[in-house]
């Protein structure tokens, strides 16, 4: 089933169920890169390879203009717009921290987990993007925001394949 599939539609109230459905798929992705930001600014901060350091700052602000503009297409749809970081995003920090408690600031560890932030990432768009009751301006919003999220997945895949 499609976590993001809205199952209390009917025709009497199809197009405003279309709307929060919109909200909630957008909210969702908006929460999930929220996390992202906060997982590269984080990775950042505690690499030793200032490459990689400013590759990860890179795209945690090329993630914000993402947002940005996902928030834009939560107001339009007369939606609030999410603002702060998912509670399973927060969890996986804990984890990242833990881990770098344990292992150090190994770039290759925190380049690997960045590449499955990414991974989790992308199967969120992925979901989004098969969501048939996504109105045509949220699905827009989607296909535009994937772009971002694509070329930030494969950069990440080939960062951590390229490290010995």
């Amino acid at each position: 089933m499609n976590e993001f599939r809205d199952t209390s539609a009917s025709p009497a109230n199809g197009a405003e169920n279309r709307t929060a459905s919109d909200v909630t798929v957008l909210n969702t992705l908006i929460a999930t890169l929220l996390d992202s930001i906060e997982g590269y600014q984080k990775s950042a901060e505690n690499v030793e390879n200032p490459r990689f350091a400013e590759l990860f700052n890179e795209r945690a602000q090329e993630r914000q203009q993402v947002v940005t503009s996902l928030q834009a297409a939560v107001a339009e749809a007369g939606g609030t717009p999410e603002d702060d970081a998912s509670t399973l995003g927060s969890m996986h920090r804990v984890f990242v921290d833990l881990k770098s408690a344990v292992t150090g600031t190994d770039d290759k560890a925190i380049v690997n987990e960045v590449e499955r932030g990414e991974d989790y990432l992308k199967e969120k768009f992925e979901t989004a993007m098969r969501n048939t009751d996504l109105s045509a301006r949220a699905q827009a919003a989607v296909n535009e925001a994937w772009t971002s999220v694509k070329a930030g997945h494969d950069q990440m895949s080939q960062l951590k394949h390229g490290i010995a």
